[in-house]
């Protein structure tokens, strides 16, 4: 039985690949680390050691891209933490350039129907369906292989999905900065880029407000109220770079503003 990889040698060492192990070994015990429920071994030195090689093109991309399918499977796999990490590995591929219309199947069948919605959990650590999964939506949104308005509808379908879990990790910051990179697509028409917002408005308008507010009425609202700044503002693809506009901003912005409007109006 082979000796398994010291990750966290191998993330002091500048990921250096290990000798004397083929890269198939290694991919697939770096796969099944980022499923590991331990959290010290999914989210540690593996997960670093993994989107260093992929953005470095260390991994073939005939392995990278059997690496994608498998975590397009994982998210039917019973464990919360296989679930929610496999976006992860995908967003790094995607990322790096690969891309296979299956995943984004895969993705639009897992992402509004995860039940476990919780950001962390003191066992297994960082879950964030929800922000993993907006990570993903994300670069599917700004790939030229996707239409951008799959992501927005897919946006919509995960605000109204019913749950009784309050975002507590900010997975409702990640998601609308999600929503709003794919805004920033020009292919995106005017009516495109606003009429996602219609069944969420159709959904929670409908709705009669009670106290306490319920969960999934709170997440959304919160999620539309800072893609509104962002709108307004613009959005940066990663910290260190300039806020990008939102194409249509201004009809973005109404539409947005009438959405809420409806929803909280009593």
């Amino acid at each position: 039985m082979p000796v398994m990889i010291d990750w966290k040698s191998v993330e002091a060492a500048d990921c250096a690949v290990p000798a004397g192990r083929p890269m198939d070994d290694l991919v697939r015990e770096l796969s099944r680390a980022l499923a590991d429920p331990d959290p010290l071994v999914r989210d540690g030195a593996p997960y670093t050691v993994l989107e260093t090689w992929i953005a470095h093109g260390v991994i073939g991309r005939p392995q990278r891209l059997e690496l994608g399918d498998e975590m397009a499977a994982r998210f039917t796999d019973p464990s919360i933490q296989a679930r929610t990490f496999a976006p992860l590995v995908l967003e790094m591929l995607v990322a790096a350039g690969d891309f296979k219309s299956g995943w984004v199947e895969a993705f639009e069948d897992w992402y509004p129907a995860e039940a476990d919605l919780r950001g962390h959990d003191e066992t297994l650590g960082w879950l964030h369906a929800v922000a993993h999964g907006a990570d993903l939506l994300a670069g599917f949104g700004l790939h030229r292989e996707v239409a951008p308005v799959r992501m927005l509808d897919l946006a919509a379908a995960r605000l109204t999905a019913p749950t009784d879990h309050v975002y507590d990790q900010m997975e409702d910051d990640r998601l609308a900065r999600a929503i709003a990179r794919v805004l920033t697509r020009t292919d995106l028409s005017e009516r495109e880029a606003v009429r996602w917002l219609d069944p969420v408005a159709d959904r929670f308008g409908a709705d009669r407000i009670s106290a306490p507010v319920p969960a999934h009425l709170s997440n959304c609202l919160r999620t539309l109220r800072l893609l509104y700044v962002l709108a307004d503002r613009g959005v940066r693809p990663a910290s260190e770079l300039p806020a990008q506009p939102l194409h249509h901003r201004d009809a973005v912005k109404s539409s947005i503003a009438a959405a809420l409007d409806r929803i909280v109006r009593r």
